[in-house]
């Protein structure tokens, strides 16, 4: 599978703007909106991966790919007709996060509200825990 180029993500400490429900996970309606989009444009991938790995100067930064194979361990969340799979090392650290799409004059990038987070650097791509 190619790596999902077509988006950045920004990390953001704080509370999910819609209420949270039992996935690990919650999309808003802009975030679903844009991984149909995505998915529709990589007819090979079954859902997007989220992961995370270490990179930049706080630590971790989180990255997604078009999946076409679910891992044995990945957690699954599925929302509004859109899946996503959790790759197992990112998993506790998404525990009551909401992804957003947010579009701006300058950008265009998900957004991860995370309340574990204990600290971002400067330009919000990378976090600590």
């Amino acid at each position: 599978m190619s790596r999902l180029a077509t988006a950045t993500a920004r990390v953001v400490k704080g509370v999910a703007r819609f209420k949270p429900t039992r996935a690990p996970i919650t999309l808003t309606p802009e975030a679903i909106v844009r991984v149909k989009e995505l998915l529709q444009r990589e007819p090979t991938a079954n859902a997007l991966k989220i992961g995370v790995r270490q990179r930049g100067c706080n630590g971790l930064t989180y990255t997604l790919d078009y999946a076409k194979d679910k891992a044995k361990f990945d957690e699954e969340v599925q929302q509004d007709g859109v899946k996503i799979w959790i790759d197992t090392k990112a998993q506790l650290s998404l525990l009551g996060t909401e992804m957003d799409f947010v579009t701006d004059k300058l950008s265009s990038e998900f957004v991860f509200r995370n309340p574990n987070i204990k600290g971002t650097c400067g330009c919000g791509e990378s976090f600590s825990l």
